[in-house]
């Protein structure tokens, strides 16, 4: 029934308008029909004694739900304020605008609790929106569990828990603040399951690293409902994470199949997983299949590419997607940035840097710590330096890069230096920092201090070394010539079994021509890792040297039947813009002429040797 005030607007065209200004964000028309509402008070008065008191009453509703919508708070607030009368959706627009901030999300709910006691004021809406800013407060740091148990109780108390929206929406926010094991019993205490609360499961187990289980859900879920496009990437997730190259082929099918293959999220979880197992042809098809590769898509095909060490297809793909168009962002530069090498010809570095320039991405901090890097592997300290001084903010990594930079380089001094100067800046070191320290002290044959800062890490700053720390040790200790020290430092250590301590032992027996430390270490590596070529290759050296040709004979034979050989060294020269590797060999159609070069250039040293030593005399 039109109402007497307007001809032509009822109180429901009224709320189906600020509906539509709401979705689409018009603010100017959602204010004006505000305006007609101030204008008429007599027609939009609130009171329990009025018979369309429901239509009224939603027209107020729909004025704070287009505020909230909006992005305005404080008028939403403004406007509920004014209402005399309220029901849930009034509490339930106005928390939704709130629920963007935790803190005035539970503020309004204990206020609601307050002003409007009794079952019906808190509903599943209610529930949902608080649940979910209780999920957006906590991060993942566990600062929302409390306020979430809370708001359980409370769903348990209005008899609301089994409501399947709830039930999904705990779910999801346990595992939002670190607690998988609440969501499992939320889970498994749910009479009612949908697609929603199985991909929340399946989901929530990947992101928590608890990637079998996650895919064992997901076959489970199978069985009950048909998986959706969230729940297809989801799952792998999993697969990505848990390296799990067979199960990803077969979700793989399970997608094209259900039709989900043009999915972008699913697409982008596909290349995930293929280059996470190092099937880059793979990885390569589902990308070139892409109807629009963005920048997200080539971001992800890019980092594959770097992980697996294929330098020259990053660069490749890169440079055609750049002369295709598609636009460049920061993160697909930092993705590129990311995949040079030793390898990587240093020209091309420079031209990214240029593209960086001229793009406007100087100032990105993400891709600043992309070309520190990248510079500092290709040689170039100085322009990893330039790049860090520059940088208009800092992070962790960017304090990370540099001293790892020096670190590589052998400049131990200034490892420290940068670290102090790290801490000055309130940046709290990371384990990857007291990675570069111990190997600053390596390269100064600093043993006591590397010792020194390995305890410090626990001791001062709540960092528990892993593998890696022990490992540089015992490089430092190795490169010192303390081998005794280095194997007590293993056998004492929590990393006593681990392959990546005796190859690093080993490595510095071999420098230091050590055959009783070393043939202990190469024995110990090989009961570890029978498969580490590097223990065989130093036993054989070992035996070689002490004349037992028949213990040498034994490794080499064994080698062979465990079909393992000795990897052939490299060396790389850029030329032209070009990183070229060679080996030793003669397979080259010009190694006799550069045999012959080398012997003339031989000769010619060896003249200007002698005259140098005439003259001395």
């Amino acid at each position: 029934m039109r109402d007497a005030w307007s001809p032509l607007l009822s109180y429901a065209h009224l709320s189906g308008l600020l509906a539509r200004c709401g979705r689409a964000g018009d603010l100017r028309l959602g204010a004006a029909l505000h305006a007609v509402v101030a204008k008429n008070p007599a027609h939009f008065h609130l009171s329990p004694a009025r018979a369309d008191l429901c239509h009224v009453l939603a027209a107020w509703n729909s004025l704070v739900a287009m505020y909230a919508r909006c992005g305005r708070r404080p008028d939403a607030a403004r406007v509920f304020d004014e209402m005399r009368v309220r029901d849930s959706v009034s509490w339930n627009s106005l928390l939704a605008a709130s629920s963007v901030s935790a803190p005035d999300a539970f503020e309004l709910l204990r206020r609601m609790l307050r002003e409007a006691p009794g079952a019906g004021a808190c509903d599943t809406a209610t529930l949902t929106t608080v649940l979910s800013a209780c999920a957006r407060a906590d991060g993942g740091g566990g600062a929302g569990a409390a306020p979430l148990a809370a708001v359980h109780g409370l769903a348990v108390s209005c008899g609301l828990d089994a409501e399947v929206p709830v039930g999904n929406a705990l779910v999801t926010a346990y595992f939002q603040c670190g607690s998988p094991g609440s969501a499992e019993r939320v889970f498994r205490a749910m009479g009612e399951k949908n697609v929603i609360t199985w991909t929340a499961m399946v989901s929530g187990m990947a992101r928590a690293e608890r990637y079998r289980e996650s895919l064992s859900l997901f076959r489970r879920m199978r069985r009950v409902v048909d998986a959706n496009s969230a729940t297809y990437s989801s799952s792998l997730l999993a697969c990505a994470g848990s390296l799990a190259a067979r199960e990803g082929q077969q979700i793989h099918g399970l997608v094209a199949k259900a039709g989900f293959e043009t999915d972008l999220h699913v697409e982008s979880g596909l290349m995930d997983v293929y280059s996470k197992c190092g099937l880059m042809e793979d990885a390569l098809r589902v990308f070139r299949s892409c109807r629009n590769p963005d920048e997200v898509f080539l971001t992800v095909i890019l980092g594959g590419f770097a992980q697996n060490g294929l330098e020259d297809k990053a660069f490749e793909l890169f440079a055609e997607m750049v002369s295709a168009g598609i636009v460049i962002d920061a993160n697909m530069v930092s993705a590129v940035l990311g995949a040079f090498g030793a390898s990587a010809p240093f020209a091309l570095g420079k031209q990214i840097h240029a593209l960086v320039i001229k793009k406007c991405f100087i100032g990105n901090t993400y891709v600043c710590n992309g070309l520190i890097n990248m510079y500092s592997k290709c040689g170039e300290l100085e322009e990893s330096v330039e790049v860090f001084d520059g940088m208009p903010s800092k992070n962790t990594v960017s304090w990370n890069s540099i001293i790892a930079a020096f670190a590589r380089h052998g400049h131990g001094s200034e490892v420290f230096r940068l670290f102090e100067s790290m801490k000055a800046d309130g940046i709290k070191p990371t384990d990857v920092t007291f990675l570069s320290l111990l190997h600053g002290c390596s390269h100064v044959g600093s043993a006591k201090k590397g010792l020194e800062i390995l305890n410090s890490m626990s001791s001062q700053y709540g960092i528990h070394p892993r593998v890696e720390h022990y490992a540089c040790v015992v490089d430092m200790l190795g490169r010192s010539g303390l081998l005794d020290d280095a194997k007590a430092f293993i056998e004492d250590g929590p990393f006593k079994d681990n392959p990546l301590l005796w190859q690093a032992l080993m490595g510095a027996c071999s420098f230091h021509k050590n055959s009783e430390v070393g043939k202990y270490a190469a024995e110990k590596l090989l009961i570890l890792a029978p498969d580490c070529t590097a223990a065989y290759v130093l036993l054989s050296n070992i035996h070689s040297s002490e004349g037992r040709w028949d213990d040498r004979a034994r490794i080499m034979k064994r080698m062979r039947e465990l079909g393992l050989r000795k990897d052939t060294g490299k060396s790389w020269i850029e030329l032209q813009k070009e990183v070229r590797s060679f080996v030793i060999s003669t397979s080259h159609r010009n190694s006799a002429g550069a045999n012959d070069a080398l012997l003339q250039l031989s000769a010619v040293s060896s003249d200007q040797e002698d005259l140098v030593e005439s003259n001395a005399l």
